[in-house]
């Protein structure tokens, strides 16, 4: 069930025996290699046959090209108690679509005499250019439908070809029919009403107060009323939102020649869908609505041309949208104005009516499409000061049950949504299960503050804990569920004041900050002028570099000794006024060591100066460079003055090739130099004895060589000044009881 009932429809029945040969417009025209040339729009009409008999069909059928089908019969007095199916042929993949079912149980006419002129048809369905069809009433169990009501026939509409957009297009494939061709000519046609729910039977209820009608008397030869003064329009509390004119989406004024009729105001929307096809392309949105237009608007006419059946004046939607959210004007009017529309039964005296194209039963609308509506809805809204999230209460225009089975009587005051589904008034499905668990959505954005509103990152800082820390530009970058279309501006708060501004759509703004302490925080205004703001962020800025309190050093420590690795430990300590993020080695090798390090085992190349660079960073992105230079040096045995007895031993494990041995004691070597740390290498095994170490004349330690495993050039002692300055360090044999003996490898220092 969809919206409204649908008033006479465009149709010239042709042939005769029941089923009527099919008339439709051909291409005029060379589209050439691309686009296509312009095609005046037509309405054909086929006869089903077999009513008399309990079913009524119309078997495959070759057309010429059409878009947009129905399904109509004699009297809107009757309703069609089964389920018109159609398939069609595509244009474009020569294929036969599956059965789809139209929407036969559509609003009744509310005006006895228009009931009484005009036809029963079902809602028009988009197939996209098709040269063929098939149609078949059946029962919704599946069984063929009896009682059917007289004159069934499918309407089928080409909208043509008639913006220029549509002329650049590239045209669906097109296969020639060999029927006749008829084109539909305009009519007197006259405003549709609204109409009522209706229980299952072949009459429609009884009519409701007039005043609720959004028509007059479609009988033709009703005398054309004189022209309402346009009532001035008004200012709206917020931006009119870029709507496709009735002239740019081809519609065909002639074919609504009454004056508009106009409410006092507009105190709720009523949104719906218009039940068609949901695949079509966007570049097909304006045909669709012209196709639509045209199915309201094109009377029936016997075979000498007379009108024997009325349509609408116009289409009965204030607005359409389509999927990617492009607005539509509906009926005439004036978008600026309160236009009476036939959208809604018994609300249309108080409201505006907004259709999106397509069938959204299962699947929800886009995005865009929502964006639209809102904007729509909240721009109409915004002319008479209402809160589209707030609620009205509307009096009713005629007796009757909506779809959740709120009973309604005529004259009497209900509460509605400023933003209500078409079954909030009516007993119809319409705008579908999905479209309708959308509408707080669609109320949310129209009327604001601006949701889901959060900062995702700030650039240029660098968080730590709770802090984000700068030198003083940043970037911050947000996101919002609210489309942008619905957003005034953005604005990059510091210490609670603008110090940037954007666009709705935008994503992300710059800002300085002085060097200090403050909040930083993203506020949204709503196009309503509502807004909403994130927390707020602990911005710290600051310029100043940090220090090192303790320079790079480097120090032996205990480990194997090559001639080009000598272990040693790099040490050093840097702190930052604010907050320290990192030290980096930057070379003769790198590293990176977080704030509390102070330390790090590393080795160094023998013999040869190494700068040892090392920068301190803050977590605003200020940096301090300190680059000492060091140079191990080993010192050979035979470089040390010796006493007492020694012997030489060569092996490719040792430093240099060779060692000194002694196991007499008292035997002793000793080194001179200048530098700032030392080590003692030597031999280890399990027979390895003990010796003395002094330093600068003093004993400092007794070290033990013995080892379960036998290792080579094992730094075993070390020793490490705050300078560098000039020392002896000089090792004797202690004569250990069973195992006197050791082996030195020298000594390495660092200067």
């Amino acid at each position: 069930m969809k919206r409204r009932a649908w008033l006479t429809l465009g149709a010239v029945v042709l042939g005769g025996g029941g089923i009527v040969t099919y008339a439709v417009a051909s291409p005029s025209g060379d589209h050439g290699a691309t686009g296509q040339a312009k095609r005046s729009p037509k309405v054909y009409d086929l006869t089903l046959k077999g009513a008399e008999t309990g079913k009524a069909e119309l078997p495959q059928t070759d057309t010429k090209q059409f878009s947009l089908l129905g399904v109509t019969w004699d009297s809107a007095t009757k309703r069609l108690h089964g389920t018109a199916q159609v398939r069609t042929h595509s244009l474009k993949t020569g294929e036969w679509s599956a059965w789809r079912d139209l929407e036969v149980n559509t609003d009744p006419l509310e005006d006895p005499k228009e009931r009484a002129t005009t036809r029963g048809a079902s809602e028009p369905l988009w197939v996209g250019p098709s040269d063929g069809v098939q149609v078949q009433v059946v029962r919704k169990n599946g069984t063929t439908s009896s009682n059917l009501p007289k004159g069934l026939s499918v309407s089928l509409v080409d909208p043509g070809v008639v913006t220029e957009a549509e002329t650049k297009a590239e045209p669906a494939a097109y296969v020639a029919g060999t029927v006749a061709e008829t084109s539909a000519s305009p009519t007197d046609p006259v405003s549709p009403s609204d109409s009522t729910s209706a229980a299952p039977t072949d009459s429609a209820p009884a009519p409701a107060s007039p005043s609720d009608s959004a028509s007059t008397s479609a009988s033709p030869s009703a005398t054309t009323p004189t022209a309402p003064t346009t009532p001035p329009a008004r200012p709206s509390t917020v931006p009119q939102p870029p709507i496709v004119s009735r002239a740019d989406w081809g519609a065909d004024e002639s074919r609504s020649p009454d004056p508009s009729e106009y409410n006092a105001d507009v105190k709720a929307v009523f949104v719906h869908h218009t039940d068609t096809a949901v695949d079509y392309t966007c570049d097909q949105s304006a045909a669709q609505v012209r196709g639509i237009y045209l199915y309201h608007t094109s009377p029936k006419k016997d075979s000498k041309g007379n009108v024997i059946e009325e349509a609408w004046n116009d289409v009965g939607y204030n607005f359409l949208v389509d999927k990617c959210g492009t607005i539509f004007e509906g009926r005439k009017g004036g978008v600026d104005q309160p236009v009476l529309g036939a959208h809604t039964y018994g609300s249309n005296r108080e409201s505006a009516g907004i259709a999106v194209l397509g069938t959204y039963t299962t699947t929800g609308a886009s995005n865009a499409a929502l964006a639209s509506v809102a904007r729509i809805a909240a721009w109409k809204l915004g002319q008479y000061g209402a809160d589209p999230a707030g609620t009205v209460q509307l009096t009713a225009g005629a007796t009757q049950t909506n779809y959740s089975g709120t009973s309604f009587v005529a004259g009497k005051p209900y509460t509605f949504n400023r933003i209500s589904g078409h079954r909030d008034g009516f007993n119809t499905e319409c705008p579908g299960n999905s479209l309708y668990a959308q509408l707080p959505t669609i109320r949310s954005w129209a009327a604001g503050p601006v949701q889901g509103l959060k900062v995702s990152s700030v650039t240029g800082a660098t968080l730590s804990g709770s802090t984000y820390y700068t030198k003083s530009a940043l970037t911050v970058k947000w996101t919002a569920t609210t489309p942008g279309s619905l957003i005034r501006n953005f604005q990059v708060l510091v210490d609670g004041k603008p110090v940037a501004t954007t666009s709705g759509t935008a994503t992300s703004a710059s800002a300085t900050v002085a060097a200090g302490q403050h909040t930083v925080a993203v506020r949204a205004v709503h196009q309503s002028g509502k807004t909403t703001t994130t927390a707020a962020l602990n911005v710290a800025a600051e310029t100043t570099a940090p220090t090192f309190t303790t320079t790079p050093k480097l120090a032996l420590r205990g480990g194997t000794v090559n001639t080009t690795a000598v272990p040693v430990t790099l040490s050093w300590k840097a702190t930052d006024d604010t907050a320290l993020r990192s030290v980096e080695l930057l070379s003769p090798t790198t590293a990176t060591f977080g704030p509390t390090i102070t330390s790090s085992n590393r080795t160094a190349k023998s013999g040869t100066a190494s700068t040892w660079s090392m920068r301190a960073n803050d977590y605003a992105g200020n940096s301090r460079t300190s680059s000492p230079s060091y140079t191990p040096v080993i010192l050979q045995e035979s470089s040390a003055a010796k006493s007492g007895s020694w012997t030489t031993r060569s092996s490719s494990s040792y430093l240099g090739g060779k060692s000194y041995s002694s196991g007499s004691k008292g035997a002793s070597l000793t080194w001179t130099f200048t530098g700032r740390s030392a080590a003692w290498v030597v031999s280890r095994a399990s027979t390895s004895g003990q010796a003395y170490v002094y330093v600068d004349g003093t004993k400092v330690a007794t070290v033990d060589l013995k080892s379960s495993a036998t290792q080579y050039r094992q730094a075993i002692w070390t020793k490490t000044w705050s300078s560098s300055a000039k020392h002896t360090v000089k090792i004797v044999v202690v004569g250990t009881s069973g195992r006197p003996t050791i082996t030195t490898d020298g000594l390495v220092y660092i200067k």
